[in-house]
């Protein structure tokens, strides 16, 4: 199979067969590769799968357990999908800067693209699928045994005719000559890129655009200058940072109530709003007793038969300065305490249903650990020499 496309070419879904590659999908934040096997199971906190129920399944099914406590989802196996379950024998690039550089490389199909560091082959991975089905990536990795790995690793995902991968030092050696004037795009993971910019512009075609990543900013400051040198012109060094939200189902103030209540004690008045609606307004405002799982706790005082309500959730407490305006010379009202007042006073109004739907609402929530200073991604074009 290849890591191209989860369509067949008359667009229907390709579907599980023995011998593919399969991202098992259980949450956003959970999930691995497997290679599918007659005799094959699958095995999280959820249970037992079998693999052999899987074969004939479209990819993208969703699969019980064995046990039926759980389901996971059977994925194809795509370029950005593969990023996340790859086996590490290097530090790599991930989904945001991928995206910057085949962008900002002007890739598409037929495109020749040299790579210098293929580590575990994420970006490599990534370019091949920019380029296919007529381009060509050159790949480089100075580890010997990396190499071997990252091409065999290639073939089995069914890239091995549009990645072409060599053992090469290309910080001492440089690109090999019969790839001068070559070249559409050239990307270097290096510790010393600059070195190694001499043989990217003999390499590069006029107009053709280089990428460099480097960790810290005296390397970019060097590698500038290299390229400065050369006749590269339009530089441009950026920063990608990811911020990953998880969108949740969930009843409205059920959820996240501290957000909420947050942004309600910096003044949102949408939300001071909704409070008031609901609580009617003062402080210990209430919701209903017609609200399934919302009570409202009542202590009766014996000396003056007053009733105090507490709100029925941290959110419907407000802080006085939260609360409608109340006026200072308003009576207060008594409120009956006998059991026939109580029970008229939670019957609901003639003809209304007792039962009220509760919103749903989806929220984006931040997560809040994340990835953050990865490297820097320097851009720069190989100037056009016009001659008169």
């Amino acid at each position: 199979m290849s890591l191209l496309s989860p369509l067949t070419p008359s667009g229907e879904t390709k579907h599980i067969q023995i011998g593919d590659l399969v991202i098992v999908y259980e949450r956003f934040d959970s999930m691995k590769s497997v290679t599918i096997s007659e005799n094959g199971h699958y095995q999280n906190r959820y249970g037992n799968f079998y693999m052999k129920q899987w074969i004939g399944l479209p990819f993208g099914s969703k699969v019980s357990s064995k046990q039926d406590k759980g389901y996971v989802y059977l994925l194809y196996p795509t370029p950005e999908l593969w990023t996340l379950v790859l086996k590490h024998r290097t530090q790599i690039l991930y989904l945001a800067d991928i995206a910057t550089i085949c962008w900002q490389l002007e890739l598409k199909p037929g495109s020749i693209v040299l790579e210098s560091g293929t580590g575990s082959g994420s970006l490599t991975t990534s370019l091949a699928r920019a380029i296919a089905p007529t381009g060509q990536v050159h790949t480089f990795e100075f580890h010997e045994q990396r190499a071997l790995d990252a091409a065999k690793e290639f073939e089995q995902n069914g890239l091995g005719k549009l990645i072409t991968v060599e053992q090469r030092n290309i910080e001492e050696l440089g690109f090999p000559d019969d790839l001068h004037n070559k070249a559409d795009a050239v990307f270097l993971d290096l510790p010393g890129p600059w070195k190694a910019i001499p043989s990217v512009a003999k390499c590069l075609k006029p107009d053709g655009v280089f990428c460099g990543f480097s960790p810290c900013i005296e390397q970019v400051q060097k590698t500038v200058e290299a390229l400065n040198a050369e006749g590269f012109r339009a530089f441009n060094t950026v920063e990608v940072l990811l911020r990953e939200y998880e969108i949740v189902n969930d009843e409205e103030f059920g959820g996240n109530e501290l957000l909420e209540k947050m942004l309600m004690q910096q003044g949102d008045p949408k939300l001071h709003h909704r409070g008031r609606a609901r609580g009617g307004g003062g402080r210990g405002g209430g919701r209903g007793g017609g609200d399934e799982g919302r009570e409202k706790k009542a202590k009766i005082d014996n000396d003056n038969d007053n009733v105090e309500e507490k709100g029925g959730t941290a959110m419907e407490v407000h802080r006085e300065e939260d609360s409608a305006p109340v006026e200072e010379d308003a009576p207060k009202v008594q409120h009956e305490t006998t059991a026939a007042a109580t029970a008229a006073a939670a019957a609901p109004p003639q003809g209304q249903n007792n039962d009220t739907k509760r919103e749903s609402v989806v929220r984006a929530r931040p997560i809040v650990q994340g990835r953050g200073h990865t490297g820097y991604l320097t851009f720069a074009r190989k100037a056009v020499d016009f001659k008169m």
